[in-house]
């Protein structure tokens, strides 16, 4: 009993000894047992991969198999057409030998028939060569010909296109001419339409300024100055009546520059006139010279009294262009004059 109670307090001394034996083993056996775990795993993952990798090869070799198959079955397609079409040239071949020895049996048959037959199988081929030479120079010129006709045909197009164009430029023109004619027809009748106006005021003033003098008259679209208002007779020296005349001339003249538009051409044409009867002086040899001087100098004077020389035209006309043509005095003395005739430029 003793003893019993000795060992079990003995057992109880040595208990605190056991305990961590027993903690240091188990601790071992759980890092050999994780060892043994990690090194599964890393094989396990190792030989998926490796059959991965095989089922890959094998997929790959798999398709290799089925590319290999497809191009044997190719094969097999080309060389049944291969012997297909060698049977066909095996019998070309046969028939093209049937036919050469065809023509070599003809050869011979020909050339059994003597030399007349040679020479004229030869004629034969000469003429042939020849006519294939002429045709063939023939056919040379028919192409030059066509080449030639077909730039002859673009050149008559292009002609045909320049005339067309030609022709409907000209309308256009014609057009345009007619309705620029018509538009100045229309701008004259209406400059002629202002001129007469102006024309007409022109010689009513005059009429009013020179009075009613029976020397001093209207003619047509002339005003009229019979030469001895304004020159003794055979001379174109001024008389002093003729200078007060011309004086009150240049003043409706003036007024009518101010009046007429810039855009109007207008003259006032000094006529000198002369009758019949001859002078042959030194100074004046024949009517043409008094005439022409007579409207000179009554330009002149214009010119002096400030009429403007853009719008002054001075002419002679001898006796060739009387008012009356009787030989008489009356009808000389209306035949001695100067005209003043407002007209265009």
């Amino acid at each position: 009993m003793a003893l019993s109670k000795r060992g079990a307090r003995n057992l109880r001394d040595n208990s605190h000894l056991q305990w961590p034996g027993f903690v240091d083993a188990t601790a071992t056996l759980l890092m050999v047992f994780v060892f043994l775990a990690s090194v599964f795993t890393v094989a396990q993952y190792l030989l998926s991969r490796e059959v991965s990798g095989q089922d890959s090869l094998l997929q790959r070799l798999r398709n290799e198999v089925a590319s290999l198959t497809e191009m044997l079955a190719l094969e097999r397609s080309s060389s049944a057409e291969l012997e297909a079409r060698l049977s066909t040239l095996v019998g070309e071949l046969e028939g093209l030998t049937s036919e050469r020895d065809r023509l070599q049996s003809a050869l011979l048959y020909q050339a059994s028939q003597g030399d007349a037959a040679g020479s004229a199988m030869s004629a034969m081929r000469r003429e042939l060569e020849q006519e294939r030479q002429i045709s063939s120079e023939a056919m040379a010129r028919i192409e030059l010909l066509n080449q030639q006709l077909a730039a002859l045909r673009r050149q008559i197009a292009a002609l045909n296109a320049a005339l067309e164009a030609a022709e409907k430029q000209d309308q256009e023109s014609r057009a345009q001419i007619t309705d620029l004619g018509k538009r100045l027809n229309v701008a004259l009748a209406q400059r002629v339409q202002q001129l007469a106006r102006y024309r007409s005021d022109f010689f009513g003033r005059l009429r009013e300024i020179l009075g009613q003098r029976a020397d001093v008259q209207i003619v047509g679209d002339r005003f009229v100055f019979q030469a001895e208002v304004l020159f003794p007779k055979g001379e174109a020296v001024f008389a002093a009546e003729g200078r007060a005349q011309l004086d009150k001339l240049a003043a409706a003249i003036i007024e009518l520059e101010k009046e007429i538009p810039e855009d109007i051409p207008w003259v006032i044409r000094v006529d000198g006139h002369t009758d019949i009867d001859p002078i042959r002086t030194p100074l004046y040899p024949s009517n043409w010279e008094l005439s022409a001087a007579r409207a000179i100098a009554v330009v002149k004077y214009l010119i002096e009294k400030g009429v403007s020389p853009a719008h002054l035209v001075a002419a002679g006309f001898g006796e060739y262009q009387p008012i009356d043509p009787a030989d008489t005095v009356e009808a000389k003395t209306r035949n001695r004059r100067i005209e003043l005739k407002l007209t265009e430029r």
